[in-house]
């Protein structure tokens, strides 16, 4: 039965998934893969491949592995139409990682690679952000980590130097990996280079001040990044300032999530004034940020001409944050979609807003 399933969905050109099955990787997957000619898309997510995924990476280079690995990954260097490979959170390790690296330096068809939480460490990290100087295929890279001990000082320089080089990357995932200032410099002066990244994550990354005005003042220069993920990146007074100000400057940037970073007074302050100046910016997360200047900020809205979508979720507020939200809003007329999950408004603030937005569908 499970044969002929398999064979059934390759047959019929779906992407293969064993999400969370802790799969053997045994002789009659690999003969169903082997026999495959039409396979772009494979899931091989959560499936603790351990010291295996040093094979399934070599499957464009034939390296050595485990019984089973070996038959996969030679099934697998069989599909010449892969281009999605997702193996995240299967433990792959320094050794995987430096496989895989190899493959991606030798495959042509592979356009999305997903490694994200794989304990890849100093080396695999290394060799998988140097990847990109020597592949022109890949358009999305993902490489989160969930422990954030993943890539530090050197394997920061070595991706931004990729990037300087890489032609096709358009969507880089670097949450959560220990970046220090001098890496987070290199990257920012990547970004003044880089011409086709369109999507960047650096959330959980804790930017220290230099690296963190380095990246500000990197969206003044940069014309191609669309979207930019820096939520819980505890940005400080100064930075703040200075990402307020390359809002102002930059004219690609649509969304921007900067939530959990908690601005001082002066911080939300920039903040307002950058939003009644862009133009371009369209969805902006501010989830849990517990603002201290809440009027100055929703105020700006009456004066921004290009925003739709703005997240306040979880922010602590009630009843007459509700009122002053209401008040504000109601004077917007671009807004749609307007989030406020996981506060305290109780029934007076919610009344307030179901008012205020009644009034504005009429």
């Amino acid at each position: 039965m499970r044969t002929s399933i398999i064979k059934c969905t390759l047959q019929e050109h779906y992407a293969k998934k064993f999400r969370s099955s802790r799969m053997n990787l045994d002789s009659t997957l690999a003969d169903a893969l082997y026999k495959n000619t039409t396979l772009t898309s494979l899931d091989l997510e959560n499936n603790d491949l351990g010291s295996r995924g040093k094979s399934l990476a070599d499957l464009y280079s034939n390296g050595l592995g485990s019984e089973y690995g070996k038959i996969l990954a030679d099934a697998l260097h069989k599909i010449i139409m892969l281009t999605s490979l997702d193996l995240g959170n299967n433990n792959l390790g320094p050794e995987g990682g430096k496989a895989l690296a190899d493959t991606l330096c030798k495959n042509s068809t592979l356009t999305t690679l997903y490694l994200c939480d794989n304990n890849l460490g100093s080396e695999g990290g290394k060799a998988l952000a140097d990847a990109p100087c020597k592949n022109s295929m890949p358009t999305y890279l993902g490489l989160r980590q969930k422990d954030m001990n993943e890539l530090g000082l050197k394997e920061g320089k070595t991706l931004a130097a990729a990037l300087c080089k890489n032609s096709t990357l358009k969507d880089l995932d670097l949450s959560s990996n220990k970046f220090g200032s001098e890496e987070e410099k290199t990257l920012a002066n990547a970004l003044c280079k880089n011409s086709m990244l369109t999507s960047l994550k650096l959330g959980y990354n804790n930017f220290e001040p230099e690296g963190g005005k380095a990246l500000a003042d990197a969206l003044c220069k940069n014309s191609t990044l669309t979207s930019l993920d820096l939520q819980k990146t505890e940005l400080g007074f100064e930075e703040g300032k200075a990402l307020a100000y390359a809002l102002c400057k930059n004219s690609t940037l649509t969304s921007l999530n900067i939530g959990y970073i908690n601005f001082e007074s002066e911080g939300e302050n920039a903040l307002a004034d950058a939003l009644c100046k862009n133009t371009t910016l369209k969805n902006l997360y501010l989830q849990s940020n517990n603002f201290i200047e809440l009027k100055v900020i929703v105020g700006a809205l009456c004066k921004n001409s290009s925003m739709t979508s703005l997240n306040l979720g979880c922010n602590n507020f009630e009843s007459e944050e509700g009122k002053i939200i209401a008040d504000i809003i109601c004077k917007n007329t671009i807004l749609k979609n307007l989030d406020l999950n996981s506060n305290k408004l109780g029934s007076e603030g919610e009344k307030h807003l179901q008012i205020h937005f009644a009034r504005t569908l009429h």
